[in-house]
């Protein structure tokens, strides 16, 4: 069982390079200086990557490689996205 903090919102830092997990966010509807609600957590059996289930900012829901995300802070849990500026981190 994975359990995860249901407030926690992350901010995108995508890998780059040829070894990159894709989807890609930046090309998927995602931004830098937004920070996402993580929705859920998602660990095929056959890779060793996690992936988080986040919705971007056309309201599609994404499963995102952990390697292309970072702690964002805490924040309200109804919203899907905010402001890195408003998320309790204060980054």
């Amino acid at each position: 069982m994975i359990a995860f903090e249901s407030g926690l919102f992350i901010r995108i830092e995508e890998m780059t390079g040829p070894r990159a997990p894709v989807p890609r966010p930046l090309q998927s509807g995602f931004v830098v200086d937004c920070g996402y609600r993580v929705l859920g957590l998602y660990s095929p059996a056959e890779t060793s990557d996690a992936y988080m289930m986040l919705s971007n900012d056309r309201d599609e829901i994404w499963f995102i490689s952990t390697r292309h995300v970072r702690t964002a802070g805490m924040g309200p849990e109804d919203a899907f996205r905010l402001p890195l500026s408003q998320l309790s981190a204060g980054l």
